[in-house]
This record gives C-alpha cells, sequence and structure tokens, in this order.
C-alpha cells in the first residue's frame, strides 16, 4: 500500500520524522502531547516526503539532481547548479492526484481566502546534531489554491538552494536521501500582533536556567532574519513554577524600525512601525511568563534544550507555538569543559553592539553589501555587513568574525556564527558606515553582552580548562562579580555562591546617574536633568528606572548561582567617586579624604543620602520578593559603630528588608578596626562578616593603600593584620555566623590562603579568572593541615540557603 502523501499534524503519521520532517513532526508532537498542557499551536496538514518521492520519479527530476551534483563535483559553479535543480522542479507539475489531496486538505482549513504559512520541513532537519537552520524556504500569507500549489512545489524546489546543496556537501549528507514535506498551517494573524523566537538556554553561554525571548511587531520573519533588532526578555526558568513570584529578569527594548506584514491580497512586506510601537515592550509581563512556561513544557518534554518560534494574534491576543526543534550550538559543548577568552590590551573602540558568543578574534574588514560580492571575501577576514540571510552562509564559514548593523541574538548572523564558532557582533546600527574596509581590526565578545570592535590587531590570549579534575574543599571558593552581563559566563565553574556583588557597578555603568537625583530630580540643574531624561527615557519615573535597573543586575547576578548564596554590598562609592555621576555634584561635598570619609554606613540614615538608600533597598526587595531570588544576601559595608549598624537596619525594616524576613541574611564587611574589636556586638547585629583585606589593613597600618612611597609597608601578611583577622574568625564562630573573606591576596599569594584555611575561614571570594588557582591553593592548604576542623567552625554551619528561612 502507498504510504500517504498527506498527513494532518494531528494524526499518528504527522509525528513521524521519516514522513512529514523534522519540523513538522515536531509540531505534530506538540499538538497531540502538549495541547492539554494549554501550549497551542495552529491545525494543519503536510504533504509527506511520500508525496516528494512521487513527485521526483514522475517528474523525471532524479536524472537532473544526479547529472547536476556530479557537475558541481566535477567543478562547475554552485549558483549554475542550484539554479538548474529548481528551475527543473519549479517547471514540472504536480501529480493531479496529489493536487486534488492538497486542495481538499485546504479547504478542510477553509479554503479560498484562508491564509495559510507553507512551510519547508526537510527529513534531515531538526536534528539533535544539525540544525539545518534556514536552508529551506517558507511562504506566507498564502490565500489561493493556485499560490497554494505554487508555493508547495516551491518548497520542494528549496531542497536544492545553493546553501541546502553546500550545507549537505560538507556533512556528508546524500542529496537523494534526504526528502522534503510541506506544512500548511493556519496563518496566526501577527501581523497585526507580534511574534519571535525563543531558547530554553541562553545561547551565547549556555546557561540553563532562563528562558530567551525575542520579540518584534507583526511577522516573526523580521526577527530570524535580523532585519528588526527586536526587544528581549530573560526569564529564570527555575522559579516558573512558583505562581507567587514573577521571575522575569530583565527587559531590553529593541529599535524596532519596522516590521513585516501580510501584503493584498497575498504575501508579505517589509513597512516602517511607529513612534508608539518603537518606543513600546512588545510584551507584557503576562505574555512573557506564559510563553517562558510552555517553552519549559516543551524542553521537559523533548529533554533537551529547545529553540522554538511563537506567534501572537493581533485581533485575539491568542499565543501559539509554530515551531521547535532541538538547539544544536550548545548541546555539542562538554559540560566540563569552561573555554576562556582574554585581552592581553586595549584598541580605540570603533563601534559596539550585542556579543554572540564568548571569542574573539582579528582580520582585515570586509565589506559586502550582498552576497553576489562574495568573490571579493578573503579567508580569515572580518565579515561586515547589514544584515545576513542563509545565502551567505558560504562566507560566513570563512570569516574570522561577523558584525552587522542589524539584528539581535536570535537573529540569523547570531545563530550560524554560534554554529560556525566565530565571535559575531550583531545590532550595531552603522557598523557599515563606521569600519574601513581593510583595516585591521579585533572583534571581542569575551566582555559581556556588549561586543566591542577595537583597531588594530589587539593580543588576546585562550585557555580551555577541564573542570571535571577541580578538587573538592571544605572551604568555600566563591565568587567575586561586578559585572551582570557577564554573570553568565562563569555558570559552569564550581563556585560555592558569590561572595561580594559591588551594586555600585550597576549604579556607574547601567544607571549612570546619581541615585538622589533620581529621587529629587528638581534639585539639578537644567542641563544634567536633560540628561538624567535621556537616560532614563520616557515614560519612566526615574525612582522606578533606578529600581528596576538595580534589580535587574543582581538578579542576572543572583540567577547565575541559584541557589547558592549571592552576597550583594549595598553601594560603596567615595564622595568624589558619587560626583563624576549625572547630577552629582548638587548632593556630594568635596572632602579631603574622601577613602575615611563619607560613605557606607554613614550614608544610609541621613538626609545626605537616605532617599537614594531606600531606593537601593527597593531594589534588592523586589529581587527577593517579585522575582523570588530569596538567595540574596545583603551587605552593609564600612559599619563604623554599633549605633550606626541599628541605624541602618531600622532603614532597611521600613522598606520591608528585615533580618529573617523571607529568610534574608545582612552581613556586614569587616575592613575597620572596631568591626573586630567589637565583633561580639556586631555578631549581635548582623548575620556574617566578609573581610576586606585592603581597607583592613590600610587603617589598621595606618598605611594610604593608594601611595606608592608606602607600597612595601602595606601587608595583609602583617601580624597586626593577621591576628585581627584570626580574633574576628574565633569570635565571629563562638556566635555563630560564618567569615569571608573578599579579596586579591589569595589569589595572588598561596601562602595567604594557607594562612586562612589553617585560621578556620568559612569561605574566600576572588575574581572568576583566578578560581581555579585558589581553589587548588585552598584544597592544598587543607590537605596539608595537621590539625581538625575547629569545633567553633564546625558549629557555625554553612550560609543560609535560599528557603531555609535562617532567622539570625
Amino acid at each position: 500500500m502507498r504510504d500517504a502523501r498527506i498527513a494532518w499534524l494531528t494524526d499518528e503519521a504527522g509525528t513521524e520524522l521519516a514522513q512529514v520532517g523534522g519540523k513538522n513532526a515536531s509540531l505534530g508532537i506538540m499538538l497531540r502531547d502538549l495541547a492539554a498542557e494549554g501550549i497551542q499551536v495552529p491545525d494543519g496538514f503536510a504533504l509527506t516526503a511520500a508525496a516528494y518521492a512521487e513527485f521526483v520519479e514522475s517528474a523525471g527530476l532524479r536524472p537532473v539532481i544526479e547529472a547536476e551534483i556530479g557537475r558541481y563535483r566535477s567543478g562547475a559553479e554552485l549558483s549554475r547548479v542550484g539554479s538548474t535543480i529548481r528551475s527543473a522542479f519549479t517547471a514540472a507539475d504536480l501529480p493531479s492526484d496529489l493536487v486534488g489531496e492538497v486542495l481538499d486538505a485546504y479547504r478542510r482549513l477553509g479554503g479560498e481566502g484562508t491564509a495559510v504559512a507553507v512551510r519547508s520541513s526537510a527529513t534531515a532537519e531538526d536534528l539533535p546534531d544539525a540544525s539545518f537552520a534556514g536552508q529551506q524556504e517558507t511562504y506566507l500569507n498564502v490565500t489561493t489554491s493556485d499560490d497554494l500549489v505554487i508555493a508547495c512545489r516551491r518548497c520542494f524546489a528549496s531542497l536544492f538552494t545553493d546553501r541546502a546543496i553546500s550545507y549537505r556537501e560538507e556533512r556528508g549528507y546524500d542529496h537523494l536521501g534526504v526528502q522534503l514535506s510541506v506544512g500548511v498551517q493556519q496563518m496566526v494573524r501577527s501581523d497585526l500582533g507580534a511574534a519571535g523566537v525563543m531558547f530554553t538556554l541562553d545561547t551565547d553561554t549556555g546557561f540553563p536556567g532562563v528562558v530567551q525571548i525575542s520579540a518584534a511587531w507583526g511577522l516573526g520573519e523580521a526577527v530570524v532574519s535580523g532585519e528588526v533588532d527586536p526587544d528581549e526578555y530573560l526569564v529564570f526558568k527555575p522559579l516558573l513554577d512558583d505562581r507567587g513570584v514573577r521571575p522575569i529578569l530583565s527587559r531590553r527594548r529593541g529599535a524596532k524600525e519596522v516590521k513585516v506584514t501580510n501584503a493584498e491580497p497575498s504575501g508579505t512586506h517589509v513597512v516602517p512601525t511607529d513612534a508608539k510601537e518603537r518606543q513600546s515592550l512588545v510584551l507584557a509581563d503576562d505574555d512573557i511568563l506564559r510563553l517562558a512556561r510552555w517553552a519549559v513544557l516543551v524542553e521537559r518534554h523533548y529533554g533537551r534544550p529547545m529553540d522554538i518560534e511563537w506567534a501572537k494574534d493581533g485581533r485575539t491576543g491568542a499565543m501559539y507555538l509554530v515551531q521547535a526543534r532541538p538547539e544544536t550550538v550548545q548541546a555539542r559543548r562538554r559540560p566540563t569543559s569552561l573555554h576562556t577568552y582574554r585581552l592581553l590590551g586595549r584598541g580605540a573602540e570603533l563601534i559596539s553592539g550585542l556579543a554572540v558568543g564568548e571569542a574573539i578574534a582579528a582580520g582585515r574588514v570586509c565589506r559586502l553589501d550582498s552576497p553576489r560580492e562574495l568573490d571579493r571575501f578573503v579567508d580569515g577576514a572580518v565579515l561586515v555587513t547589514r544584515l545576513t540571510d542563509p545565502d551567505w552562509e558560504p562566507v560566513m564559514s570563512r570569516a574570522a568574525a561577523i558584525v552587522t548593523d542589524h539584528g539581535g541574538r536570535t537573529s540569523h548572523a547570531a545563530i550560524v556564527s554560534r554554529e560556525l564558532g566565530i565571535p559575531a557582533i550583531v545590532g550595531t546600527g552603522g557598523a557599515t558606515a563606521t569600519l574601513t574596509d581593510g583595516a585591521v581590526v579585533t572583534v571581542c565578545c569575551a566582555e559581556g553582552e556588549r561586543g566591542l570592535v577595537y583597531a588594530g590587531a589587539v593580543p588576546y590570549e585562550t585557555a580551555e580548562v577541564d573542570l571535571s579534575a577541580v578538587p573538592d574543599t571544605a572551604t568555600e571558593v566563591m565568587l567575586n562579580l561586578a559585572d551582570p552581563a557577564a554573570a553568565f559566563r562563569w555558570w559552569r565553574l564550581p563556585a560555592d555562591g558569590v561572595g561580594l556583588v559591588r551594586i555600585e557597578f550597576v549604579v556607574a555603568n547601567q544607571v549612570r546617574v546619581h541615585p538622589m537625583a533620581l529621587a529629587h530630580p528638581e534639585r539639578i540643574d537644567p542641563e544634567e536633568l536633560r540628561q538624567l531624561e535621556e537616560i532614563v527615557g520616557p515614560g519612566t519615573a526615574p525612582e522606578q528606572f533606578l529600581i528596576d535597573t538595580l534589580a535587574e543586575g543582581v538578579a542576572r547576578i543572583a540567577a547565575s548561582r541559584w541557589p547558592a548564596p549571592v552576597i550583594v554590598r549595598t553601594s560603596d562609592f567615595k564622595t568624589n567617586e558619587y560626583a563624576r555621576l549625572v547630577g552629582g555634584s548638587s548632593f556630594e561635598p568635596a572632602e579631603e579624604n574622601p577613602m575615611i570619609g563619607w560613605r557606607g554606613a554613614s550614608r544610609y540614615y541621613g538626609p545626605g543620602y537616605e532617599d537614594g538608600f531606600r531606593l537601593e533597598c527597593r531594589a534588592l526587595r523586589k529581587v527577593r520578593d517579585e522575582l523570588g531570588l530569596t538567595n540574596v544576601v545583603a551587605m552593609i559595608p564600612f559599619c563604623r559603630t554599633v549605633d550606626e549598624a541599628h541605624k541602618v537596619l531600622a532603614v532597611m525594616t521600613s522598606e520591608g528588608l528585615s533580618r529573617g524576613r523571607n529568610g534574608l541574611q545582612v552581613f556586614v564587611m569587616a575592613e575597620i578596626p572596631a568591626n573586630i574589636v567589637l565583633a561580639d556586638e556586631f555578631a549581635a547585629c548582623f548575620d556574617g562578616f566578609s573581610i576586606g583585606s585592603n581597607d583592613l589593613t590600610q587603617l589598621t597600618l595606618g598605611v594610604d593603600r593608594d601611595s606608592e612611597l608606602l607600597a612595601p609597608l602595606f601587608d595583609e601578611r602583617n601580624p597586626a593584620v593577621t591576628r585581627s583577622i584570626e580574633h574576628l574568625i574565633t569570635t565571629a564562630h563562638q556566635h555563630g555566623r560564618k567569615v569571608g573573606l573578599c579579596g586579591q591576596r589569595p589569589s595572588d599569594d598561596p601562602g595567604f590562603a594557607t594562612f586562612l584555611v589553617d585560621s578556620g575561614i568559612d569561605s574566600v571570594s576572588v575574581t572568576p579568572d583566578s578560581f581555579l588557582r585558589v581553589k587548588a591553593n585552598v584544597a592544598q592548604a587543607e590537605a596539608s593541615r595537621t590539625r581538625g576542623m575547629p569545633a567553633a567552625r564546625q558549629a557555625a554551619g554553612s550560609f543560609v540557603r535560599a528557603g531555609d528561612g535562617g532567622t539570625h
């Protein structure tokens, strides 16, 4: 009996890869298995692989394919070979009885005038080890029977696009062994709504804890192609099942200057967006969370990370999933391998955009306007162009790096560059106008979300570490993290949490405005007010801008280590540093010695900064209570007296950050001799200590840590400092409090690490690039100890993990 030529996606045959290809089989699986979970997929049918095979045989296409592929392997131009095969397909007629079956199925979907999407689905597509992304064609807003038949034939022909032929040749696939199914689905009216792509991991680092969503107005074609710079949203997966929190880590508004909409009477076209669309976020929070929950359901069902396309109907507001396929780039990486890149110098910054991947590369700029210019490209050059589509792939594979004017993290350029393992910077806005053809540049994606193009060949180093060999230690080794954009890069490191998050980094780099100026914009001069309004943007209250920006930065770091503790130090700018922020000069006095001036805790409870500190508190409360990241620990810097501690804690309590509420712990920096001398009293106020060894050494020895003349006297191993550390650890443990140290010395001095371990330190916190070295030093120190662990340390317990509800 002949295999069915038409299969409805809800039929058993509609889920068989060999018959309907990867794309259609995935849709059928979701319709069959996930509809009960609330996931919606547009109904449709497929012309099966049997229909394709019958067409190839009845039209006599096999000899044409064999002859042309043979010519290609003998040196014929790919473009001519592909054109000849496709022309043979489009000139042939589909079998008349097959056309009848297709039109009968179309009538079941609504018939003439009903808009459908016609998509190619190859039997070797969307596999775990090969995505074939964008190799075949899709036709949207097909509204007549005649156009449907033409679209089906063109889909069959697209199995032999130039890029598809090249892709199969490179990977050793038999051209006649791969067949093609055509899916016909009801169109979601996202031309009147929105559409986009989502991944169930961070596409650049492989961090598995997030759903990454891209969104733009209109049809999703603009997002996939990179024609539009979309909105981007990050949602934290482990807390999605908790309906009491809304774990949206970040929302980034894209430019969204154009959208793809339905044309009349059929087809699509690109039109400009209006000002409101450009300035608005595409998705409301409820839609973001619904999509993220669907993504997690799909991932759980398939048991692997997924790449999913979605669409929102602008008439009804209904959400649909329209494609789902395995993620193929990060899935190929070894989970215990960490590949790192680090610049060893700097050049002039030429342009920036969204970083794709984590690599660095250098080469000469080759600016191209069209794939027709491929003969100009020199292997190892940096490809600079407006945007890419699958026709660019033959040259992309020869590039050292890629830089585009447009596109987001899920654009074609981003997806293909990740698959190729080369760095890319997308959405620069003007690389083609800025970068000079032939100039040597360095493309760096190793410094967080922002990718930078530097002038010249900047030296860099790369390393690969086998994390399976990292030793276990009783002493916790944690990370110091400042840049939220780089937090996911280090998720593979087996760290015990984050021992220091400097909130002032987010203030300086993302907020850029003095917190008091945001609390009281009426108190700054007109020019600074103009700068403030430009940074905050339209429609956002200045106070809320600070709360949301700080919350997003802290949340991203907290998510990267969940559920291990993440200790967030409230702002510790000095007055001269605060004054450099927009509006800062209106609120900061001039001090002779800012290092021991108005800083840390002394700012938090008086009229000069209390309103700014309250905004910091609201940001931390949002992270813990609204987003659900209860692994965040608050830490107060430079707290000089016990009375000051009580005042600061009272302000925090009034903002909903009282110790013990929802498991909140509050630590104090131990960086002033008073913290050591009065360790008993401070232990009654706080849940733990973190030693700031630089300030503690400076104030214990009376040595300016920035003085070159006194540099030989600045030594954390001076007995006055080491005895202070030992005293603090002993006293803190007597009160059941843990003690950590955040500083560079354990990274540079194995002997100091040994001293800390022997003194019973509970944790050391270091920069990510020194983590492995310190971990090895700590393991060696523990192995060489001749005495057992002090009983006081055993009694101190562990850091309260998220949800443990500690009350100290």
